[in-house]
């Protein structure tokens, strides 16, 4: 097993460190946010994210796993580091690299033997020959291999997908750099899962292509579910059989209020500049970008619709804050885009998550949170799921009916029975089923 430096203790790095460590490897997580580093220490998990915070207390326990706020020092002690920080998006849509670039030149100060230097951050085509360049800046060839080794985790569900993935992508420029990669995954190596030696540059586009394709997916099923409304058709029916069909799958087709997190939005507009930076527009990605921008107002109206265009003043509970389930992330997520169109239109807003409510307040603290759902109903004219959690699929109607001062709902993730909602005669609505206002 290796000694493994990981830099950037964000969502990724951290996953990342304690799966590494899972496997048995020697880790330490550095950033150079030092209360992260402590809360760490302490035993405090920054994100919510199920599995996480046991893996990463056994592996502390059993001093596999450590954190530190010393990125020279745990660079010269590590054989492999991964540049796990963050890429933010500019306002071109072009990824921002200033991150990478600056830890890519704390290592190359810091290169004392030979080191494998490996990108998990998500990066353009053609990052990784730009880091090769910062290092040869400063070192000779012999002391380091360069290596591009994509994540592919789904915020809800990341530690699972870090021990048992779909597939292993290293991109690198020589056997003894994937030889030693290799090493690094040998439990997914011995238990045979699929690993892919490419390019450095096949690495990195296979991560945006993965990600983009499955966001169009996703604003596919939105348009087809609009379409669904239009001429009577039922999108669960259709997705359901499409899902079937072995060459489309039925992953990610599920109509709904848009995509939103860390990855697709970026990830689509980070593509998009690509290909219009060499002159390939990518049409099918800028179109998907632009029904996912449009789905969230498409919300927005039917929240009109419902209130009879009388929106000013009405007190509308919104269950869901985060882009997705089992996640407290509010990145891009729905409830982000809706929520200021209904304040702006004077509507008084009530809000429950069931985790998300201290990173949505970062954002919007002015508006009114609850700590259940019923609290967050009782009194309001009009309530809007925007996320799929459990504990809203198994809502009690009569209750919640109960408690509103009008029986009026838009269920953008459809996860209530439509059937149910007539017998209560709530005045309804949701995503890709014709409703009769």
């Amino acid at each position: 097993m290796e000694k493994i430096c990981i830099i950037g203790v964000g969502y990724v790095g951290l996953v990342s460190g304690a799966g590494l460590s899972e496997f048995g490897n020697e880790v330490t997580c550095v950033d150079i946010d030092e209360e992260r580093i402590k809360q760490l220490n302490n035993g405090e998990i920054p994100i919510y994210e199920p599995g996480l915070k046991s893996l990463v207390k056994t592996n502390y326990n059993n001093k596999k796993l450590r954190f530190s706020s010393d990125i020279n020092k745990s660079i010269k002690n590590s054989k492999i580091i991964f540049i796990a920080v963050g890429t933010p998006q500019k306002k071109n849509g072009e990824a921002d690299l200033s991150y990478v670039y600056a830890v890519a030149n704390s290592i190359a100060d810091n290169l004392n033997h030979y080191k494998i230097i490996c990108t998990k951050s998500t990066v353009p085509v053609g990052s990784g020959e730009e880091i090769e360049k910062i290092l040869l800046s400063k070192n000779d060839t012999k002391l380091f291999d360069y290596v591009s080794n994509p994540e592919f985790l789904r915020e809800g569900s990341a530690v699972n997908d870090f021990m048992i993935p779909d597939r292993l992508v290293i991109g690198s420029r020589s056997n003894k750099a994937f030889s030693l990669m290799k090493n690094v995954y040998r439990p997914l190596f011995i238990n045979e899962t699929p690993i892919i030696n490419t390019s450095v540059e096949t690495a990195e586009m296979i991560k945006y292509a993965s990600n983009a394709f499955l966001a169009l997916k996703i604003s596919y099923i939105n348009e087809i579910a609009n379409l669904c409304e239009a001429v009577g058709a039922d999108v669960h029916q259709v997705a359901k059989a499409m899902g079937q069909d072995g060459r489309i799958s039925p992953k990610f087709l599920h109509p709904g209020p848009g995509f939103g997190g860390s990855c697709f939005p970026k990830d689509t507009l980070a593509l998009s500049f690509l290909g219009t930076k060499n002159k390939l527009p990518l049409k099918t990605i800028e179109a998907a970008i632009e029904v996912n921008n449009n789905q969230s107002i498409r919300m927005v109206e039917k929240s009109i619709l419902l209130l009879d265009n009388k929106i000013s003043n009405k007190k509308i509970a919104i269950l869901g804050l985060a882009f997705k389930p089992n996640t407290d992330d509010v990145r891009e997520a729905a409830s982000r885009k809706i929520i200021p169109e209904l304040i702006k239109l004077g509507a008084q807003i009530n809000a429950y998550d069931p985790v998300a409510m201290d990173n949505f307040k970062n954002h919007f603290p002015d508006i009114n949170y609850f700590n259940s759902w019923e609290d967050a109903i009782t009194g309001t004219d009009a309530c809007v799921i925007l996320t799929e959690w459990n504990e809203l699929r198994g809502i009690d109607l009569r209750k919640l009916k109960s408690l509103m001062s009008k029986p009026v709902i838009l269920d953008t993730k459809n996860i209530l029975s439509v059937s149910k909602l007539k017998n209560l005669k709530f005045k309804y609505d949701n995503v890709g089923r014709k409703i009769s206002l």
